[in-house]
């Protein structure tokens, strides 16, 4: 018996279906997440003085401002950012609730996900914070001379803090979407597997792209761990004993 056209679309719209039933379900939860969105960007921005001593401390930077509200902005900015950074288990939690319904996750493999997720974001967020950043601020500033002295922006430096350290941890999300698509057979493991050398060559890319400065040393310190994970992902892959 073969599907018509009318049925094949009725087919293709349940995991959408699926997926808006699970959002609207998590509605609440979103909602509570918001709230403590705000809270919390609130909280840490009564402590943000020492957040920036922390900050400051850490990458031993002198900052300075050319506008009024500058100083307001990024304290504000780094409120929220520390506040993502703290409430992001619960982000993924509700992330993979609402994957899981359309795509048929366990709650074993949901509560693997989850915990994996939070790791590798972390890991990645550190290892920027303690590694590369040091590392890259120390050589954009090496050009300072006599002539040249460095006048850096409060706004503009806790943007691209911030920016790094949460592009960093979200990149180091890759074995978990190998393993997921693998899982729900999105992607073969056959093709991770089969193109390594097109995978190098895009974490590369991604590595000059979004490294804090263009010399080896720092794509090194992104591309190196990257394919590693992507290794790690083939392997994780071969050990869950999906195709």
């Amino acid at each position: 018996m073969t599907l018509s056209s009318s049925d094949n679309d009725i087919g293709n719209q349940e995991p959408a279906k699926k997926i808006i039933a699970t959002i609207f379900a998590l509605r609440n939860t979103m909602l509570v997440l918001g709230a403590a969105l705000i809270l919390g960007t609130a909280f840490f921005y009564l402590i943000s003085p020492q957040l920036f001593a922390f900050l400051q401390g850490h990458l031993q930077q002198k900052l300075a401002f050319f506008t009024v509200t500058e100083p307001f902005l990024a304290h504000v900015k780094l409120a929220l950012v520390v506040t993502l950074i703290t409430l992001m288990p619960a982000f993924v939690f509700c992330l993979w609730r609402a994957l899981a319904v359309p795509f048929q996750l366990s709650v074993r493999s949901q509560v693997a996900f989850i915990l994996s997720t939070c790791l590798l974001f972390y890991s990645g967020s550190l290892f920027c914070y303690f590694i590369t950043l040091p590392f890259g601020i120390t050589f954009l500033l090496g050009f300072e001379s006599e002539q040249l002295q460095s006048v850096i922006s409060v706004g503009r430096f806790v943007t691209f803090v911030t920016v790094f350290v949460m592009a960093f941890g979200l990149i180091f999300e890759l074995p978990i979407f190998m393993v997921f698509a693998g899982k729900v057979g999105l992607i073969p493991r056959r093709l991770f597997a089969r193109n390594r050398r097109y995978a190098l060559l895009v974490i590369a890319i991604a590595a000059a792209l979004l490294t804090p400065t263009p010399d080896v040393v720092n794509m090194l310190l992104m591309g190196g761990p990257l394919y590693l994970l992507y290794e790690a992902g083939i392997l994780i892959l071969r050990l869950l004993r999906i195709p």
